[in-house]
């Protein structure tokens, strides 16, 4: 058998399956189902591939942080992949075999191999991993032993260790130290407050841990803010919602509210009053929010997957690695941005989708934008679509972000955007007919000026019989829209603006069930959509929402700025 560069164990294990290997990263929260293992994300290379028991090779993950939680819920059901095998960094899923293996005693390999290996075994049929090796089809690999270097842990650090605070904050930390560990980390770091993600209903896994924390005990030590929720919490009963989904739904959101969370219930917690001020370290989750907090605010977190941002909000300690770090917010990729003349909003979920697929894992530089002043709604759009298709936490905009001036690397690569990806682009996102039964607004969750700019387009005007249109939206901008007659503008029209919900997590009753088409003015739910709700799903600006709200129709075609 011939030698290769070896592999580096991540997580320890032994495995055996069928090789399954992309060269794209893949989201598995609305990528792939938790009840059948199957990629339901129409975008991906491996659509319709189911991955129980099979090998799984790709670069890295990308998209929500929710991932964890799928893969964890997939572990604990017999139905997850036999190991998970990575050429690059990766937190994601990497903290879901963690958790699975720590607090359930299901362990799954994961493991990182240099690029050359990577490529030869991705080759193979079948593989055979044991703590040692990886065999497949005359290839062997030597499989190097997980990191094992000392964290300089503070005294506070080690009395949470050993259980001084109770056996919740003892089991996150020593859940902390594994991924600073397998991170490169020599230290933690302080953060002054926590965003969780891992209160969607993504699976029973994520009620599992939350409540299995929560009878140890656990609570909060950092303000920590929650991400939107699986239903209206209010309202669910009477919106039709099966109880087998409503009350777990409900439950999980209440084991967090127990163990002290803010119930802010939105995955825009920048648009709180509590957002962060530039150079404040923070333990965010949920991926639109972590970049749009990197990015436009100038604050600092990594992209912590759900399970971890518990464990940090509990210690109020964060791995101190990747974007907490000066080094690690420069951008590697420089990206000239062909600006077509006359964009309107749609332009920068559209942006933002391909420039994550220009810099899928490395932080990119987007130059000529700023002749084109995004408001700070355009710039949500870009942070949300971006994070759908790159594993990046952030990006810069020159001109236009903090900062942005000198944030190019030394060894940066190039890339461009063309008038014709674009157009590609666009169409890509574009595929279904032109009668939309549903509007879909708000993901992430609308701002109190995105709430006035729809009022103001349907200026009075009702929607069509045969449109819904829905806006979900956080309480607090809810009740900013409602004291400045937003709100009632808004109903006026026929608008339903849903709390707690957003539209990566909504579903049927409360998602129209008769639709076939949905119109979005989010990339990311653009990309999202169609796996997650079975139904075809269109990007277009407000203004085209706003027609397909008053006609049941939008025309197939490309924006009068692409045409």
């Amino acid at each position: 058998m011939s030698e290769t560069s070896p592999a580096r164990s991540i997580l320890a294990g032994t495995a055996q399956g069928t090789v399954i290997a992309t060269q794209e990263a893949l989201s598995f929260w609305g990528g792939v189902d938790p009840a059948t293992a199957r990629v339901i994300d129409v975008h991906h290379p491996l659509h319709g591939s189911c991955l129980t028991g099979a090998v799984l090779m790709m670069p890295s993950s990308r998209g929500s942080c929710t991932g964890s939680g799928v893969l964890l819920d997939l572990v604990l059901n017999g139905r997850a992949p036999a190991a998970l095998i990575f050429s690059e960094a990766e937190d994601v899923l990497t903290l879901g075999a963690l958790i699975a293996s720590e607090l359930f005693g299901k362990p799954l390999p994961v493991l990182r191999l240099e690029p050359g290996a990577f490529a030869a075994l991705a080759k193979a049929t079948t593989v055979q991993i044991s703590e040692k090796a990886i065999e497949a089809d005359g290839l062997r690999l030597s499989v190097s032993p997980p990191a094992s270097s000392a964290l300089d842990l503070t005294e506070a650090d080690r009395a949470m260790m050993d259980g001084r605070d109770g056996i919740a904050v003892q089991q996150a930390m020593r859940i902390i130290c594994a991924m600073a560990v397998q991170q490169g980390a020599r230290s933690l770091v302080d953060v002054t407050q926590a965003h969780i993600d891992g209160c969607i209903y993504a699976s029973p896994a994520n009620l599992t841990f939350a409540e299995k924390m929560a009878e140890l005990g656990a609570q909060v030590r950092v303000p920590t803010t929650m991400n939107a929720i699986s239903v209206d919490r209010a309202n669910w009963q009477t919106q039709g919602v099966a109880h087998g989904f409503g009350d777990p739904a409900a439950r999980l959101a209440d084991a967090y509210v127990r163990m002290g969370c803010r119930p802010t219930f939105t995955c825009s917690p920048y648009l709180l009053d509590s957002a962060p001020k530039s150079g404040e370290p923070i333990a965010w989750a949920e991926s639109n929010a972590v970049i749009f907090a990197n990015s436009v605010l100038g604050a600092r977190t990594a992209k912590h997957p759900d399970f971890l941002d518990l464990c940090i909000a509990l210690t109020g300690r964060a791995p101190f690695s990747g974007v907490y770090l000066d080094e690690h917010r420069k951008a590697r990729r420089i990206i000239e941005v062909e600006v077509p003349a006359g964009v309107d909003d749609a332009f920068w979920p559209l942006l933002g989708y391909l420039a994550g697929h220009a810099a899928p894992d490395r932080i990119p530089l987007l130059r000529g934008l700023a002749e084109a002043q995004p408001s700070r709604d355009d710039l949500k759009a870009l942070c949300a679509a971006f994070g759908t298709t790159s594993a990046a936490p952030m990006l810069h905009v020159e001109g236009v972000t903090p900062e942005a001036d000198g944030a190019d690397a030394a060894d940066a690569d190039h890339a461009v955007i063309t008038h014709d990806d674009l157009a590609a682009g666009w169409k890509n996102l574009n595929s279904g007919p032109e009668e939309v039964e549903l509007i879909a607004i708000g993901s992430p969750h609308a701002s109190l000026q995105e709430c006035r700019a729809l009022a103001a387009v349907l200026d009075g005007r009702k929607r069509h019989p045969n449109a819904a249109i829905i806006v979900t939206a956080g309480n607090a901008v809810i009740a900013d829209a409602r004291a400045d007659g937003t709100l009632a503008r808004l109903e006026q029209s026929g608008v339903q603006v849903v709390p707690d919900l957003c539209w990566c997590s909504i579903s049927e009753p409360v998602f129209p069930t008769r639709t076939r088409a949905v119109m979005t003015n989010s990339g990311k739910y653009a990309h999202y959509g169609p796996g997650l709700s079975g139904r075809a799903v269109r990007l277009g600006s407000l203004a085209d929402c706003v027609t397909a709200a008053l006609t049941g129709r939008v025309p197939v075609r490309l924006p009068a700025w692409l045409s």
